[in-house]
């Protein structure tokens, strides 16, 4: 990792402590977690001018409402007014002991509801922890706590149930056994998180949860999950929508993957059953297609390229998005990691 390339994240950061986890239009920030990835690329010079820009449609932090203690936080879990007192929460936290211990811990705990807000909540702790791993810092501890936060008082969990005689599968075969819900039995009221809740009425999904093997190789497993989902997001992104919606179902299991060098293996697994499950409900509420199989014609742009394109586009699910794809693409030549870039690039709107 690049140290030089993070010399722009704590100006960054700086520049985002008073606000909070949401914007002016009802939806989730993802400053910290684009800046983070334009440093990941090695364009820390585009930090200032995006996060400049962005700024202006996020709100403040909320009022604090009341202290969470050690002992009653699982009540403030999914409280959505309670953001603020989970931000006091994780920073007393990581006061007190080091912050791969409190991220393996609550790791552990928030497990279950990796989907919460449209698992914005793990994406953005795998960004914070990815900056701290360069260097630490105060505001980058800061921001490892806000992360959590963003994850805590979002927490939502999926059904779950063991398989009936299902074996434990590799990736690719276990998520053609993932069916998705009849497009007239789908409820969607605005947000992503409100199809996910109506999961809850499709019995059919809740053994997903024991269709992936989890016990090989922890990393390998992470990678083989980014070309899976991101042959599924070939397959189903049609519109902004499917797009942003598909597009989450690569960057939650990629966060993960910059959790791991920091989870003990009792952790990872608990982390990566969760990651699939969440990947597959979003396949579940709104996918159409199965996984993209065979031949993918590999786009012509480089990564250089892309990284210039997605810089220009201005979006901020494309900068993250880019950032994900190539990484991996790095690790695990596929033509489905720079196709789904260019995919993304064409059909999000421009900033």
């Amino acid at each position: 990792m690049n140290a030089a390339a993070y010399d722009s994240i704590d100006e960054a950061l700086t520049m985002l402590s008073g606000y909070g986890p949401d914007l002016r239009n009802g939806l989730t920030s993802h400053a910290p977690m684009a800046a983070e990835a334009l440093c990941a690329m090695g364009r820390p010079d585009a930090v200032r001018p995006w996060v400049e820009r962005y700024r202006t449609g996020m709100l403040p932090w909320p009022p604090p409402v009341q202290r969470i203690s050690r002992d009653d936080w699982r009540r403030a879990l999914a409280q959505t007014d309670r953001v603020t007192d989970w931000r006091g929460f994780f920073a007393e936290e990581l006061r007190n002991a080091p912050w791969r211990v409190v991220l393996d811990r609550w790791v552990g705990r928030l497990a279950p509801g990796i989907c919460a807000a449209a698992t914005h909540g793990v994406i953005r702790v795998g960004h914070a922890a990815r900056s701290l791993a360069n260097a630490e810092s105060p505001l980058r501890l800061q921001e490892l706590a806000d992360a959590l936060a963003s994850w805590a008082y979002a927490y939502q969990e999926l059904p779950t149930a063991p398989p009936a005689g299902v074996p434990a599968l590799p990736p690719r075969a276990a998520i053609s056994r993932v069916s998705a819900v009849p497009v007239e039995r789908r409820r969607f009221s605005g947000t992503i998180t409100s199809s996910l809740e109506a999961l809850s009425d499709f019995p059919d999904f809740a053994p997903v949860i024991g269709l992936l093997d989890v016990s090989g190789d922890a990393r390998r497993l992470v990678t083989e999950l980014t070309e899976v989902f991101a042959r599924v997001y070939l397959a189903n992104a049609h519109d902004v929508l499917s797009t942003i919606v598909f597009i989450h179902g690569v960057t939650s299991v990629a966060a993960l993957g910059n959790l791991l060098p920091h989870l003990d293996a009792a952790t990872a697994r608990t982390a990566l059953r969760f990651a699939w499950q969440a990947g597959c409900g979003l396949y579940a509420a709104f996918g159409d297609h199965p996984m993209l199989v065979g031949d993918i014609e590999p786009p012509r742009d480089d990564a250089d390229t892309l990284v210039d394109m997605a810089i220009a586009h201005g979006d901020e699910h494309a900068i993250k998005f880019t950032e994900v794809c190539l990484h991996y693409d790095a690790l695990n030549r596929s033509p489905a990691y720079r196709a789904a870039v260019c995919s993304a690039l064409a059909l999000l709107p421009r900033v």
